[in-house]
């Protein structure tokens, strides 16, 4: 059944919370793309295809035309930051682009500053911020963002409003009961409760206006039943968490082939060095542990131990970030793999991945942004699970296990796309290009 969706009419404003490394390489990414200067590259919503029908129809638009996605030239960017610096000078500082690659946008970027940012010290303890919010209460704090999301909206001439958290990883927290229904979280938002995170307060922001969230961190943001239940009520699509940029998209890539051929696994070690900001948060051992959490469930959650205790209950899973300032955004990570196969024999898999984490994460949240705007036009509310291809963390339905295969992944969102649009699902089954051979 093909699903009403709404056309992308009028501009698109994409918020980020945390104008770092990873907004601003989206940013000046999808000023070049404009201007013709570079090519959208690892964006599925702008270079990917759909196969449509059988493969003999030999169907397969791209992914922008067969779904009603906003244009490039429709986004206006706009955010918070906890520092004041705009957008150029902040592409400067983070070191991911080059300055000739820089320049040409610069008139452009200069325009892009930072609103105040909403912070607490509890769940950031590395870095002495210039620009934040005051308030009595954090409820004050979460109506300070819905003003500076409505101001911004009319002010740009916006017609649609996504927020994307692009900010640093916080502090490790539990859910708790302030997080339990609307109601209590409210009242803890009037109250100040400490369990509430500043990310939790821009979700609640912007999911309280009816305006899609997305969690590109590993904090608890909207993942929370409070949050889920609000999404409902106000029609609005939620999905995250923690981009899948670098040595958990190897993870999930890597994974399924040792899981479909039945290889053995007794160990992966894995540990990165990275300097740029996320590098320095995590240098915190509560911020790392929302970063560990996040990656360590993947392995889990493909290899299915319970289904297979030979091959995978005694798995050692460890890992290491380290910050390495000289590095900067040039995140290096190695992966050990110890396995075993036919007759119990030994063998290794060792991976080494140097990659530009922010090069990696724009297009990334380019594609979210996109996706998740065109299910609000659709009318589709809460969590947005056919989006997991782009997360660490999936976000699911209370109970339901996550689904961190690639693949599987990739074939839900693209059937997810022919759903909505009333095409044949695909499954790649194919015995009828045989059973109805003309001499079968």
């Amino acid at each position: 059944m093909k699903r009403e969706i709404k056309k992308a009419e009028g501009k698109l404003g994409i918020l980020l919370p945390g104008m770092g490394a990873v907004a601003t390489t989206l940013i000046a990414g999808v000023l070049a793309s404009r201007k013709g200067l570079s090519k959208p590259i690892g964006s599925l919503t702008q270079m990917g295809t759909i196969r449509l029908g059988k493969r003999t129809d030999k169907r397969n638009p791209l992914i922008k035309d067969f779904v009603s996605l906003a244009n490039l030239d429709d986004v206006v960017f706009g955010g918070w930051d906890l520092f004041t610096d705009n957008a150029y000078e902040t592409a400067n500082k983070a070191g991911v682009l080059e300055k000739s690659d820089i320049e040409p946008l610069k008139d452009e970027l200069i325009k892009i500053k930072p609103m105040t940012a909403v912070y607490d010290h509890k769940y950031l303890v590395n870095l002495t911020p210039n620009n934040i919010k005051e308030g009595p209460t954090k409820m004050d704090l979460a109506q300070q963002l819905m003003n500076d999301i409505e101001n911004f909206k009319k002010e740009n001439n916006c017609s649609r409003i996504v927020v994307l958290w692009c900010a640093s990883t916080e502090v490790y927290s539990a859910q708790t009961d302030v997080h339990a229904t609307v109601e209590t979280l409210e009242e803890g938002l009037r109250n100040n409760d400490p369990n509430i995170s500043p990310s939790m307060i821009y979700a609640y922001a912007a999911v309280k206006l009816g305006y899609p969230y997305i969690n590109g961190a590993p904090n608890l943001s909207c993942d929370v039943p409070a949050m889920v239940e609000l999404s409902h009520r106000t029609n609005t699509p939620i999905m995250g968490k923690d981009f899948k940029s670098g040595q958990t998209l190897m993870k999930t890539i890597l994974a399924p082939g040792l899981r479909a051929r039945l290889i053995g696994l007794d160990g992966w070690f894995s540990t990165n060095i990275l300097g740029n900001r996320d590098g320095e948060v995590l240098d915190d051992p509560g911020s790392f542990k929302s970063k560990e959490v996040s990656k360590s469930g993947v392995l889990h959650d493909i290899l299915e131990p319970e289904l297979f205790p030979e091959l995978y209950g005694n798995t050692y899973h460890k890992i290491r970030i380290e910050y390495y300032p000289p590095r900067g955004d040039f995140k290096e990570s190695w992966d050990c793999l110890d396995i075993f196969g036919w007759m119990n024999y030994k063998m290794q898999i060792k991976i080494n991945f140097s990659c530009r984490d922010s090069i990696l994460a724009a297009p990334l949240a380019l594609d979210l942004a996109l996706f998740i705007d065109m299910a609000k036009r659709a009318d589709m509310r809460g969590v947005q699970e056919w989006l997991s291809f782009y997360c660490k963390s999936p976000q699911t339905a209370q109970g339901l296990p996550a689904q961190n295969d690639v693949f599987k992944q990739l074939e839900k969102l693209e059937n997810t796309l022919r759903y909505l649009k009333g095409e044949d699902l695909i499954t790649h089954l194919g015995l009828d290009y045989y059973e109805n051979e003309l001499f079968a």
